[in-house]
């Protein structure tokens, strides 16, 4: 198959994003986990990030679990099989001298760990709900604790059914199936509605679930917050709108808002579960374009993650809320409108000073024989991304998409960045 962006994992949203680059359980929200954060500043209870730059760099790979991208290879396998794929992608980080795994364990509002207050994920047996009889999320922290790698267990706040829009197609007793007001359909998927407070604060209560129960190393987010944008569709958000968004300019300041609190939030209660885990998020690689915003990237045209998202990706930096930020940086050097040459120094530029630390996210999925663009078919691509990027000290390493090429390696485009660019295993942060 032709790699898939990983926006869409990830079905058709790739090509969207694609074309916008080269044209460029309990429903009783917060019971259980304390609420709050102080307005102004970081959230209560996190404390001033370490300054960046410290410690060993970062090298992480991502792997995802949605429609069966990286993990498990398929559905209905048997546990031992799971497991046994499971420890050979850990295995495969180690042999490329990486230090760190964002593993997918929340998907689509569902769950793959034992106790949630969602179901067991459809990825693991086809089945939503249906046990697969293991704790994938707890032998993964325990088993690449054991071989000196990171666990960031990675979320996705808003996504409930990536195939469909029915809630009454999801497992009995889902908290979207129970709630379906809850939900807004859009562009053929379910999502929870972001501007409900009570969704915000369930969501929050499903992931902190699995940072009270399990060791890890960090909270990770990707780029989905208010989903892409799809052609002749409306996210109707219509009567959360009227209910609460008096007082903003616009229907995008209000959703901006809902973003800007989540990530608030969630920033707060993580320090007050588990004292210690980081709080990261990998944004969409542009901001808004230097022709909408001064502060803006000389990028032009394409989607913005501030003005199609609704996630003021830089403000989260700026004001402390997160730990790290992994920007998908997923477009190559000499790009027409969106350079990787001028993305890197802007987001250097943006995180100096604040003590959050930078991680460039690196499209490994392009690097393939028959892509039609000459630069991903060089196996040095990706490291002169690498060269590049090293001239700013505030970049504190890289993150590839995905583990399936981490391990394939199709064109010898991690082999190549593996011999240039880390000639010895580093401990983790």
């Amino acid at each position: 198959m032709t790699y898939i962006g990983r926006r869409s994992l990830l079905v058709t949203a790739a090509g969207v994003v694609a074309a916008s680059a080269a044209g460029p359980a309990r429903a009783t929200p917060g019971e259980g986990v304390a609420d709050g954060a102080v307005p102004g500043g970081a959230p209560e209870g996190r404390p001033v990030p370490a300054r960046a730059g410290a410690g060993p760099e970062m090298r992480g790979m991502w792997v995802a679990s949605v429609h069966n991208v990286d993990w498990p290879s398929r559905t209905g396998l048997s546990a031992t099989r799971q497991r046994a794929e499971l420890i050979g992608l850990l295995d495969t980080a180690v042999r490329r001298k990486l230090n760190a795994v964002m593993l997918q364990v929340r998907p689509t509002a569902d769950a793959m760990w034992p106790g949630a207050r969602e179901p067991w994920s459809q990825w693991l047996t086809g089945v939503q709900g249906r046990d697969p009889g293991w704790d994938p999320l707890g032998t993964a922290v325990t088993e690449a604790h054991a071989r000196g790698l990171e666990l960031h267990a990675w979320f996705n706040p808003y996504r409930v059914a990536n195939t469909h829009t029915d809630p009454s197609r999801l497992a009995a007793g889902h908290p979207a199936r129970t709630n379906p007001d809850w939900t807004v359909a859009y562009g053929g998927k379910l999502y929870y509605n972001p501007g409900l407070p009570e969704v915000r604060a369930f969501v929050q209560d499903a992931m902190l679930d699995a940072v009270a129960r399990y060791p890890l190393d960090a909270v990770h987010w990707d780029d989905y917050f208010y989903p892409y944008p799809v052609e002749g569709e409306y996210f109707d958000d219509d009567a959360a709108y009227e209910e609460y968004g008096d007082g903003f300019s616009s229907r995008a300041a209000w959703r901006r808002h809902n973003t800007d609190t989540l990530v608030k939030e969630m920033s707060g209660r993580i320090a007050r579960v588990r004292p210690g885990v980081r709080f990261g998020v990998s944004p969409f690689g542009v901001w808004r374009h230097q022709g909408q915003d001064p502060r803006g990237s000389r990028t032009r045209a394409g989607l913005t993650s501030y003005g199609d998202l609704y996630a003021d990706t830089r403000k989260w930096v700026t004001e402390g809320w997160i730990d790290y930020i992994t920007p998908q940086c997923y477009w190559h050097i000499g790009h027409s409108t969106a350079d990787y040459a001028v993305l890197v120094p802007w987001w250097a530029d943006t995180v100096a000073g604040t003590g959050v630390d930078l991680y460039i996210g690196e499209a490994l999925y392009r690097c393939e024989r028959d892509s039609p663009t000459t630069a991903w078919r060089d196996p040095a691509e990706l490291s002169r991304h690498l060269t590049l990027a090293a001239r700013h000290r505030e970049v504190r390493g890289h993150c590839f998409f995905s583990a399936k090429q981490v391990a394939a390696d199709p064109i010898g485009a991690m082999a190549r960045v593996v011999s240039d660019h880390y000639p010895a295993a580093v401990p983790p942060r």
